[in-house]
């Protein structure tokens, strides 16, 4: 997996528990992801189509950094699906613990909002990922 992006916890992004909320975390997910696949599809106009299961496996809290890493797994015709892992980075050790994974699917569309094909040069760089 690439590093896609990193983010800080602040005290705004935390819930009544003082954790980290779920569904800003999902937006940080699907922001560094979709720009992921902008940038390896060289198209602006993908969007998300589904975020598959979120398993939460601890809690992130208030100053935590988190480090977001991707990889393709799948390319099909239109779609392109990207596994995400949120990592909780020690700044002391340098350790990393996995907080959340998921997968995203993206398609790629036109002006009008209808599914276009994934560029052939993609497929062909990503041989092993094609469906």
């Amino acid at each position: 997996m690439q590093l896609l992006g990193t983010k800080v916890c602040k005290k705004h992004d935390l819930g009544v528990h003082n954790n980290l909320f779920g569904g800003t975390m999902l937006g940080w997910i699907d922001e560094v992801a979709v720009a992921f696949v902008n940038e390896l599809c060289y198209s602006p106009n993908m969007v998300t189509l589904k975020v598959e299961e979120v398993l939460f496996k601890s809690p992130v809290k208030e100053n935590n950094l988190i480090k977001l890493y991707g990889e393709i797994t799948r390319i099909g015709n239109k779609s392109i699906t990207v596994a995400v892992e949120a990592r909780k980075f020690n700044v002391y050790s340098h350790e990393e613990a996995v907080v959340t994974t998921t997968r995203l699917v993206f398609v790629r569309i036109d002006e009008d909002g209808n599914s276009l094909a994934i560029a052939q040069h993609v497929k062909d760089k990503h041989p092993d990922k094609v469906a």
